[in-house]
């Protein structure tokens, strides 16, 4: 039986779902990479229309995270993935922090949490010092928490920032009293466009000085680094020039399979913080368990079809991937509708989700195909096309 999906430019493909998904999988955490995977979460649909404040479903949201604790990935909570600061605020994400990290303690999981500034008013220029209070306020939450601290680009400091010693003051500040070793995220406006020209430079090559000289004045306070431009070469650049013991967490959601596999010529591979080992975690944990069997054609074997999807989640605009996100979470059953925080499962037309349904059906990722087909026929009755 075949579900017929529409095409961009206005026609239909028939597409025959999967038979042979993917058997469940519970493993330990991989011993030749740290793999983090930036999870969404669940907004409660009913609550959401209720109140202004962002309504989350804190069973569900949990109930995920601990699919991927299972399968032996690292939670990045409280990221851009999480719909942060496109409907989750700061008091949603203080207490998703909170939530995880207690229940990553429960299971072994390991979890960073994201720190940047987003409780101050958008569209207002704020001091330095503000945006350096902001950051202390939510770094000490998250070690408080008993979480790792995934500084994030600021929204605040690239509007305020009069170039790149006001970076290297916030940051070095933030360094000097993290009680324990961070991970500096940089987010290129690919994924956010209010962060253009961070690190006090428009230029990427400029930029790219700034940012390592952050890592080299306070290398012992910095676990890694989280590169987000995707640009594979300009991340393997920047992981040559890293000192000893700083890990470089791709987040290139274009090539994360060969940056994370390395150039088998003895330089540093990547580790991962990535946004589309949510939807793909049963494949990325299969991989790492390849490369610690010192398999890394298998490892390229299993991650290397997930790319076309990634590229297509993450097409321009890319900010809006979440989307495809969570219509892939709902699809395979792991939870009960397609509703996000902010209406944002509106943000991309339903051919673009026709799309991604087939090719992560293609790639064996519903657990019940049957239930991802009645899903995703549902959708298409909602938008007028008789299936």
């Amino acid at each position: 039986m075949s579900i017929r999906l529409p095409t961009a430019d206005g026609g239909f493909r028939l597409h025959r779902p999967c038979t042979d998904p993917l058997a469940p999988l519970v493993c330990a955490p991989a011993r030749s990479r740290r793999l983090y995977a930036a999870a969404h979460v669940v907004a409660d649909p009913l609550a959401a229309s209720a109140q202004a404040a962002p309504a989350v479903d804190w069973e569900g949201t949990l109930a995920f995270r601990h699919r991927l604790w299972a399968q032996g990935l690292g939670v990045a909570e409280a990221m851009d993935t999480a719909q942060r600061g496109m409907g989750l605020d700061w008091p949603s994400a203080a207490e998703l922090i909170r939530r995880s990290a207690a229940e990553a303690r429960a299971v072994g999981g390991r979890i960073v949490g994201g720190a940047g500034t987003d409780q101050l008013v958008a569209g207002v220029v704020h001091s330095t010092g503000a945006i350096t209070a902001a950051y202390e306020e939510q770094l000490a939450h998250t070690e408080e928490c008993g979480a790792g601290a995934v500084l994030m680009a600021s929204r605040a400091l690239a509007a305020a920032a009069r170039g790149p010693d006001d970076y290297l003051e916030v940051y070095g500040r933030l360094l000097r009293q993290s009680s324990r070793p961070v991970v500096l995220h940089w987010l290129g406006p690919m994924f956010d466009p209010e962060l253009a020209g961070y690190w006090g430079h428009a230029d990427l090559d400029a930029a790219t000085e700034v940012f390592l000289k952050i890592v080299l004045d306070r290398p012992e306070k910095v676990d890694g680094i989280k590169v987000s431009l995707l640009d594979a070469e300009r991340e393997r650049d920047i992981r040559r020039r890293l000192p000893p013991g700083v890990r470089c967490y791709t987040g290139d959601d274009h090539h994360y399979p060969e940056l994370i596999a390395g150039d088998g010529t003895g330089e540093p591979a990547s580790d991962a913080l990535l946004g589309v080992f949510d939807p793909i975690a049963p494949l990325a944990a299969r991989a790492a368990l390849a490369l610690d069997r010192d398999d890394p054609v298998g490892f390229r074997e299993l991650l290397d079809p997930t790319v076309a999807l990634s590229r297509h989640l993450f097409a321009p605009p890319t900010h809006y991937y979440k989307t495809g996100v969570v219509l892939l979470a709902w699809l395979a059953g792991h939870q009960e509708h397609f509703t996000m925080l902010g209406g944002l499962q509106s943000a991309r037309p339903l051919p673009h989700l026709a799309t991604a349904y087939e090719r992560a059906d293609r790639l064996g990722l519903f657990p019940d195909p049957d239930l991802a087909e009645a899903r995703m026929r549902r959708l298409l009755a909602v938008y007028g096309v008789v299936s």
